[in-house]
């Protein structure tokens, strides 16, 4: 059986789905509403479990916190196969079956897509992430979580003594904020020498062409597919040379077995935890900056947030932009100071928004002191 952790924030509830007649199951989590509502993206994926949701869950509180948002934190896990033909029908009752959890508001994630939020919106009206052709903010089409990973590097370069104009970067999961992120880091004129996804991981020193790996991706589906560059395994993604590494996949990917082979100076963590805390440690040993994902990958909730506010697309950039730089320097800032990983830096100052909330609240779980 799966263990759940609670502590003075939660989490709040924790929903079990089960259907049998399609047969699916899956879980959401809500972890904290002093903020707010929660906010929280749908993942489908027939690994992830309660454990990984809740872990996700209180990320998503931490990064409303530092970004200041007027929300808590939640995320929902849908236990199947993304591919399977009957989605619109598994979403459809999975609206349903967790409509009545009204603190809770879903959005896209790994595995999910604006088309199956409509489907959600046609069953309870409540939820984020919708195609702008019928007022919404589609966070993957305008890759705002990319697009906020970015603007941390400016931060972080300085942080590290990395100019951004030709750095080396590598993507590890070039998906829809792997794809964001290295569109908007060619922009400031970084380098993208290596990326990966499920299929496979291509490195070429002289820099790989944003446009024609958009293309092998969008063919094929296989970043591999794209000509002239050294094909390699997946995990060698951690190990190539490079200035910046951005792991934008699954969690944990960055763990014992081969956080030692890094050589990057910089991790920007487009991934919700997609490093294990013992890695954290022996990176910041090496002398690696780590900026956590409730930093650096903040833009696509901050995009969510301005939907809710019914703001425009530019008024969300700028947002991004502004809040990531300015919590990005004062976190690292604070973790220089205080020689702290920027991780505990960006943690204590994330709690304390939220406890202070908690005493304007009142809920039905004890708090624990």
């Amino acid at each position: 059986m799966e263990t759940i952790t609670y502590d003075d924030l939660g989490p709040a509830k924790i929903l079990n789905i089960y259907c049998p007649q399609v047969p699916f199951q899956a879980v959401v989590v809500v972890d904290n509403t002093a903020l707010g509502p929660a906010i929280g993206g749908v993942r489908v994926s027939p690994t992830v479990d309660t454990h990984e949701v809740q872990r996700l869950a209180r990320t998503m509180t931490l990064k409303s916190s530092i970004a200041g948002l007027p929300h808590g934190g939640g995320k929902a896990g849908i236990m199947v196969d993304p591919s399977r033909p009957d989605m619109e029908r598994v979403f459809r009752i999975f609206a349903r079956m967790m409509g009545e959890l009204t603190e809770y508001i879903p959005a896209p994630d790994m595995g999910c897509h604006e088309k199956a939020m409509t489907w959600v919106k046609d069953e309870i009206g409540r939820v984020l992430g919708l195609p702008e052709e019928i007022g919404g903010l589609p966070l993957d089409k305008l890759g705002a979580t990319g697009y906020g990973v970015a603007e941390c590097a400016e931060i972080a370069a300085d942080a590290a003594g990395v100019k951004l104009t030709g750095a080396r970067v590598a993507i590890q999961g070039y998906g829809s904020v792997g794809s964001a992120a290295a569109r908007f880091l060619a922009e400031k004129g970084a380098t993208i020498v290596a990326v990966s996804d499920s299929k496979g991981a291509i490195f070429d020193s002289g820099g790989l062409r944003i446009d024609k790996l958009d293309q092998a991706k969008q063919e094929t589906g296989k970043v591999t597919d794209y000509s002239g560059a050294r094909i390699m395994d997946g995990s060698e993604i951690f190990a190539v040379p490079c200035d910046i590494l951005v792991p934008a996949a699954t969690p944990d990917v960055i763990n014992q077995n081969n956080c030692s082979r890094i050589e990057a100076k910089i991790i920007l963590e487009g991934a919700n935890i997609p490093t294990t805390q013992e890695a954290e440690k022996v990176l910041a040993s090496k002398g690696v900056l780590v900026v956590p994902d409730f930093i650096a990958n903040a833009g696509g909730l901050i995009m969510a947030a301005m939907e809710y506010q019914e703001k425009t697309a530019d008024e969300a950039f700028a947002h991004i932009s502004t809040r990531i730089k300015t919590n990005s320097e004062k976190i690292l800032e604070k973790a220089r100071r205080e020689k702290l990983l920027p991780r505990a830096a960006a943690e204590l100052l994330a709690y304390e928004r939220v406890r202070a909330a908690m005493q304007y609240r009142e809920y039905t779980y004890p708090i624990r002191h």
